[in-house]
């Protein structure tokens, strides 16, 4: 005996029942209903996205400009240091 690959069309619908014979038979209603709502939603979010995107790329430039001027102050900070370490290491000289 070979097993059954393909079920009779009656096993089938009985097994189904009403609710499944019911799904079956709205389904191709229900497909662009779904599709015709669920586009919307997927563009939404894509623009939520991209808009997330965008602040955040604002954000990281802006926490970069900050740092870049963090370190021009303490590069200026420390050269300031540096010089003023060479003049007190330097004997004065006075004219007169």
């Amino acid at each position: 005996m070979a097993p059954k690959l393909i079920p009779k069309i009656e096993d089938f619908v009985e097994d189904l029942g009403i609710p499944g014979i019911a799904a079956v038979v709205l389904l191709p209603a229900f497909i662009p209903v779904v599709a015709g709502v669920s586009k919307p939603i997927a563009k939404a979010a894509i623009k939520g996205g991209i808009i997330l995107y965008e602040k955040g790329k604002g954000a990281i430039a802006e926490v970069g400009e900050s740092l870049e001027d963090l370190m021009a102050e303490a590069k200026a900070e420390l050269a300031e240091e540096q010089m003023q370490r060479l003049e007190a290491s330097q004997p004065h000289s006075e004219a007169g």
